[in-house]
């Protein structure tokens, strides 16, 4: 159009400067501009139109007592063949554990794995073997359960072991990425374990944390494990000799942070908040922790922002707890390294989101990842697909490279002696990857009954009401006066103790040779602790009958209950 008008003006042989000029812009304006200008349009990628799809109502789980903790955990867990939510239970913990198939509307009395004293914190499927999942709790303890190919017949109440260690509640615990019967666990008492289960026994206690554990990651070998914490640091740590390779400031605000590694690029990924409570992003070296790479803010909500990194396409999802939306970005190893895709809104918020290997994907729909979101409003877990939309139904190489499979590279010896191996891949075209379905061996030294564990806390509680039932009676004494009262006592045991130690000397035998027939002084010693040993034996025995008592009446209680659950099933199946 430029060009045109300049020619116009050349026919109407118009000689005024101001005309000339003008035609000498116009000029300028048709030719190529020798310096390339940065243009920020649409960036080319695969996964620019991915598109999250919900699965249909019938599709769902519903009639789910999820759980109303408010512990920033995902309270879900999901593998190829069953789904685990955590749910809302009067006393203990317990969570369902559903068959991957079994959609539509639970029963009401779903049996459940029950075995925890206090409120289940975290679940997580063990990636090589579909049937052994560890849940940790607010009882201090991370115990282990197989479940049966059917799923559960009856409540599952008796664990594979129980590992105990941490002197407060356990928050997390994530399964080694590539070495067999390897966990770890961080709990609210600062410390990271790291547990070998075939032992039951732990390799190494991480104790360098000031304060509360907020999450924990590993990288692709498992050489390496970042946590986030309530000091505001993120720490790169090597698990196996507890050594502290780097740290540095991470957000500056006050709630969560959560942290992830991005594959094999030497690089991490941290959601937390600013300063002013937005929501940000980061993303680090992990060599350098002195100051992040790139950051980023998503938005000013409130919910703590969980990431989830796909090590196949190279996808990043951020889902925040407490709103519906799931946003993803792809990772580059250029700046700025994190590029916008899209997102996926919902208007019901999650409560968690668990999420599928990738070896029980739908690849003919060509589905990358697959969500569990547990809604917060009611008892649904929805199935949330996201898709890249592709017109042919067949097998897309570039979508789907080989994956990690559910075996294992190393043992923990290996791994503990120092070993470090990649994921075994496997190939998603060929078919899914089996795993073992047996319940793995584990060395029980030192393990203790279900009935030994409830007399345990019976005496413990015992010992504690008996304490705060002990009145206090203040000491109004002028300090002098309790120091010398003291000092007294001291200089008397002291007194004591040299006439004791004279009188042996003076015999002139040792004191455990000493006959108490012979000395009629130290025969009534003998005799006041005969009696005092009697009475402590008897004292003992009481309680021990009465801890008894106290258990069987709450076993009885409990198969009451069961009678009175069969009554009513018997009178519903006559109804029918």
């Amino acid at each position: 159009m430029i060009c045109e008008r300049e020619l116009i003006l050349k026919d109407s042989s118009l000689t005024k400067s101001g005309d000339k000029v003008l035609v000498a812009i116009d000029n300028r304006s048709c030719n190529k501009p020798t310096k390339r200008f940065l243009f920020r349009g649409v960036r080319s990628s695969k996964f620019r139109h991915v598109y999250g799809e919900p699965f249909k109502r019938e599709r769902c789980y519903d009639n789910i007592k999820i759980t109303k903790n408010a512990h920033d955990s995902q309270f879900c867990a999901v593998n190829p063949k069953f789904l685990a939510v955590v749910t809302e239970v009067a006393g203990g913990g317990a969570f369902v554990v559903i068959p991957i198939d079994n959609t539509g509307r639970l029963d009401f009395n779903v049996n459940k794995v029950t075995g925890h004293t206090g409120a289940v914190l975290d679940i997580k499927w063990n990636p090589f073997n579909d049937n052994v999942i560890a849940s940790c709790s607010d009882d201090c303890t991370i115990k282990l359960w197989h479940i049966p190919d059917d799923g559960l017949s009856t409540p599952l109440t008796d664990w594979i072991v129980e590992l105990q260690g941490h002197k407060r509640r356990v928050a997390y615990i994530e399964w080694h990425p590539t070495a067999e019967n390897v966990l770890f666990s961080a709990g609210f008492d600062h410390l990271v374990i790291v547990w070998d289960i075939e032992k039951g026994e732990a390799v190494n206690v991480i104790d360098c944390h000031a304060d509360v554990i907020y999450c924990m990651s590993l990288n692709r070998d498992g050489s390496l494990l970042a946590t986030t914490c309530k000091d505001k640091k993120l720490r790169i740590i090597e698990p196996r000799t507890g050594i502290v390779k780097s740290e540095g400031i991470c957000h500056a605000g006050s709630k969560a942070s959560k942290v992830i590694f991005l594959g094999t690029s030497n690089r991490l990924l941290t959601t937390g908040f600013s300063r002013h409570s937005d929501r940000q992003y980061s993303v680090w070296d992990q060599d350098d922790l002195s100051h992040p790479l790139v950051t980023d803010t998503i938005d000013s909500s409130s919910g703590i922002v969980f990431p989830y990194y796909d090590y196949d396409t190279n996808i990043v999802y951020l889902a925040g707890k407490g709103d519906g939306n799931i946003r993803y970005y792809e990772i580059v190893d250029e700046p700025p390294y994190v590029h916008f895709l899209s997102q996926f809104l919902s208007g019901n918020p999650q409560r968690g989101l668990g999420f599928m290997p990738k070896r029980d994907l739908n690849t003919n729909i060509c589905e990358i990842f697959r969500f569990y979101k547990l809604h917060t409003t009611r008892g649904l877990c929805e199935p949330i697909s996201m898709i890249v939309p592709r017109k042919s139904d067949q097998f897309h190489e570039d979508l789907y490279p080989d994956t990690a499979s559910a075996k294992p590279s190393l043992s923990a010896e290996e791994w503990i002696s120092g070993r470090n191996a990649m994921p075994i891949l496997m190939s998603i075209k060929t078919g899914m990857d089996t795993s073992p379905t047996y319940a793995p061996k584990v060395n029980k030294t030192g393990q203790i009954s279900k009935k030994e564990v409830i007399v345990k806390t019976l005496n413990n509680n015992k010992k504690k009401f008996d304490f705060l039932a002990t009145e206090t009676t203040p000491d109004y004494r002028p300090r002098s006066i309790i120091i010398e009262k003291e000092e007294k006592t001291n200089t008397n045991q002291k007194t004591q103790f040299q006439q004791l130690q004279q009188l042996f000397n003076n015999m002139g035998v040792h004191p455990e040779t000493i006959d108490t027939n012979d000395i009629p002084l130290i025969k009534d010693i003998g005799k006041m602790e005969d009696n005092f040993n009697t009475v402590n034996e008897l004292r003992k025995a009481y309680l021990r009958q009465s801890d008894e008592l106290r258990l069987l009446k709450k076993q009885l209680e409990h198969s009451r209950q069961e009678v009175k659950e069969l009554k009513e099933e018997i009178k519903r199946i006559k109804g029918k």
